[in-house]
């Protein structure tokens, strides 16, 4: 991989931190603000809203604008934002610069892979993208921990000061990395980017995104209950069983990458069928500690490695738009967070309890088996479309084919 797609990369361990590090730090933001920490909780869910309205948004905004000036651009409303949180004392004030940083953090995202895939070339664009999205799965295995560490350390404000400051190296390592755009770049306009949006197999891989996620995180968000509540695991084990999720979402991301530039349907109806008996098995299994440690683990790299190939299916499908199709997913990504959640939290309160989250899950994830089958299905289609109008139309049109 070329040296400007590991900066990227590190770009997005940064925005990924920041999105999760709040989770472990709501206590001390409460107490210290003076506020419930259910309310304090919207500093998470503004984030998610910002990711969801902001990629495409940002990316409409900024079509433009020579790519790495984005970048650079995005990197330093991340970095003033952190600051705004650091200093401010008011908790409207807060929210409003947590979702500033969601704007800056999708179109950031959203650039990022477009570049690292020009970069790589079109034979490694989905490990391309893996690496990109394993700087964001980097960050649950270390960026979240390490935060909550610091938190402790210097009080909750401490690791905005501290990503604040990194977002600014970051800036300077990505300006010598990323190379300007070339005098060849086409011209882009948001009636070109539009006109890419209607292809059905882009509309198909957004589904993906949604779903694969959805099944996963409104699992994983309400994962803890069912470790203390099922599996007997005590409450202070609990962060080691969620790291093992992390390092088997990073491990499945960078693997998924792989086979997604050999075998890329065949991976991700895989992905989806194995994401749904993982979720079933910690219905059936989840009185045996062990297995529940091991399948959570497993449910990290099944779950989430197919997400560099969807979002390379959708740079596919979108041809001329590629920028806003990568944002369309990160977008659908965080819409398929934003939805599942709250299915999982009601099906704890009902009478399945602690495996209610988890059957909730299975059920998303399911779902994923229908547009990764629809996404396979038309791809052969396709040539054997092409086949038969080459036979009517003669040897010359065989050649044009071909």
């Amino acid at each position: 991989m070329p040296w400007a797609v590991y900066m990227l990369a590190a770009g997005t361990f940064l925005m990924g931190t920041t999105e999760f590090v709040v989770a472990g730090l709501l206590p001390e933001i409460a107490d210290d603000l003076g506020v419930g920490v259910a309310r304090t909780g919207l500093l998470i869910t503004v984030f998610a809203v910002g990711m969801i309205v902001g990629a495409p948004l940002m990316t409409l905004l900024t079509l433009r604008i020579p790519r790495r000036v984005t970048l650079l651009l995005a990197l330093g409303v991340f970095a003033l934002g952190h600051v705004v949180v650091a200093v401010g004392t008011g908790f409207p004030l807060l929210l409003a610069a947590r979702f500033a940083t969601a704007l800056a953090t999708g179109a950031f995202w959203s650039v990022a892979s477009v570049v690292a895939t020009r970069a790589a070339g079109p034979g490694a664009t989905a490990r391309a993208l893996a690496l990109v999205g394993s700087g964001g799965m980097l960050a649950n295995v270390v960026g979240v921990p390490l935060g909550a560490f610091i938190g402790q350390v210097m009080g909750w404000r401490g690791p905005f000061w501290v990503l604040a400051a990194l977002a600014a190296a970051a800036a300077v390592l990505i300006a010598r990395a990323v190379p300007a755009d070339g005098p060849n770049r086409r011209e882009v306009s948001v009636r070109t980017e539009l006109a890419g949006l209607g292809s059905t197999g882009l509309w198909w891989a957004l589904a993906a995104c949604a779903t694969t996620t959805g099944g996963v995180l409104s699992t994983y968000s309400y994962i803890a209950p069912l470790l203390t509540g099922r599996a007997g695991i005590a409450a202070s084990l609990v962060p080691l069983v969620l790291v093992g999720f992390g390092i088997g979402a990073l491990a499945g991301t960078v693997s998924g990458g792989r086979l997604g530039d050999a075998r890329p349907h065949a991976t991700t109806i895989a992905a989806a069928g194995s994401t749904t008996a993982v979720l079933l098995a910690l219905c059936l299994l989840s009185g045996t500690t062990w297995l529940v440690v091991a399948l959570v683990a497993v449910l990290g790299f099944v779950g989430l490695g197919a997400n560099p190939i969807l979002s390379s299916f959708a740079v596919r499908f979108a041809e001329q738009a590629p920028t806003l199709a990568v944002a369309l997913t990160v977008s659908a990504f965080n819409l398929g967070t934003a939805l599942g959640t709250p299915l999982a939290g009601r099906a704890l309160d009902s009478g399945l309890g602690t495996l209610g989250p988890a059957a909730v899950g299975a059920a998303i994830s399911a779902l994923t088996l229908l547009p990764t089958i629809a996404l396979a299905t038309g791809r052969r289609r396709r040539p054997a479309d092409a086949a038969r109008g080459t036979d009517a139309t003669g040897p010359h049109a065989r050649g044009r084919t071909s």
